[in-house]
């Protein structure tokens, strides 16, 4: 895949997708998310519930590649649960910096642009120590992978003690890092609503601090969940499309936002009997189509 090339739409249209399972290998990614109606879709590259994996082997990661060209997809990475890069313990902080610099030379390998990641918890040491941290992390990473793929620093929920919470903050790790080229955002509707944004409004709360600070250009990927926790809450618990607080109204107000119009759609919504990820993901295709 070439680089710069992830924005706006893809060779079908428009990039939506959902969050697919790497089971049999990355290379079976693809396939499963072309089944689920997906343009655009989003994995881990390895286990996210540990520490320890396996090199990626060149042959899988080819493979990979040539699936995607052929079904004409885009991928997103995801960085895996455990690293933390506002971690205070330095054993913890540098295994999550290496962690991250592993997932960039992965996506690299794989051609993927975006890796979202979560910015951490400062575990009670403050948001200045936790900031400092995390600025330095994505400095040392981006230094020592190398290559091309771009660092989404992902919104979360305002959960006690989690760090890029606020359009403010997003801003400032923005400014901290100098504008690096090669570090970007990605907004989450669940996460936001959930810390006390409300897509609903009429007027947006998120959006304008981005705008104010001139750093909407680095929003490149749109997390579209509905939320099962009600507006302020804080608390990171994702619902099917509709079925949430957000509501479809909500959300369609979402994708009518311009800074959202041509970014890849990923969503992270249940399993369940209620609903499977074919079926959010047509919900997703229709709200484009009327928004």
């Amino acid at each position: 895949m070439e680089k710069g090339k992830g924005r706006g739409r893809g060779k079908s249209g428009p990039l939506i997708g959902c969050h697919v399972s790497i089971a049999g290998g990355v290379s079976a990614a693809p396939a499963r998310a072309a089944e689920c109606g997906c343009t655009a879709y989003q994995i881990f590259t390895r286990n996210p519930r540990g520490w320890k994996y396996s090199d990626l082997p060149a042959e899988e990661a080819a493979r990979f590649r040539a699936e995607n060209e052929r079904l004409g997809l885009y991928p997103v990475a995801h960085m895996p649960y455990l690293p933390n890069l506002a971690a205070p313990d330095p054993g913890n902080y540098k295994r999550s910096v290496e962690a991250l610099i592993g997932e960039l030379r992965r996506c690299d390998l794989l051609g993927i642009e975006y890796l979202v990641t979560h910015l951490g918890s400062h575990l009670g040491t403050g948001e200045a120590e936790g900031r400092r941290r995390i600025v330095s992390a994505i400095r040392t990473a981006l230094e020592e992978a190398g290559g091309g793929t771009m660092i989404l620093m992902e919104n979360t929920a305002g959960t006690k003690n989690s760090m890029g919470t606020s359009p403010e903050e997003l801003a400032d790790f923005l400014d901290a890092l100098d504008g690096h080229e090669r570090v970007g955002l990605c907004i989450d509707t669940a996460h936001a609503f959930a810390a006390g944004y409300d897509w609903t409004a009429a007027k947006d709360r998120f959006l304008a601090p981005l705008k104010q600070r001139e750093v909407l250009d680095r929003v490149r990927v749109l997390h579209l969940n509905d939320s099962k926790v009600p507006l302020g809450k804080c608390a990171d618990r994702h619902h099917h499309l509709g079925l949430g607080e957000i509501g479809l109204e909500g959300l369609q107000r979402v994708l009518k936002k311009r800074p959202f119009r041509n970014l890849p759609i990923i969503l992270e919504t249940p399993v369940d009997e209620e609903r499977d990820d074919a079926g959010n993901v047509a919900l997703a295709w229709k709200l484009h189509r009327g928004r």
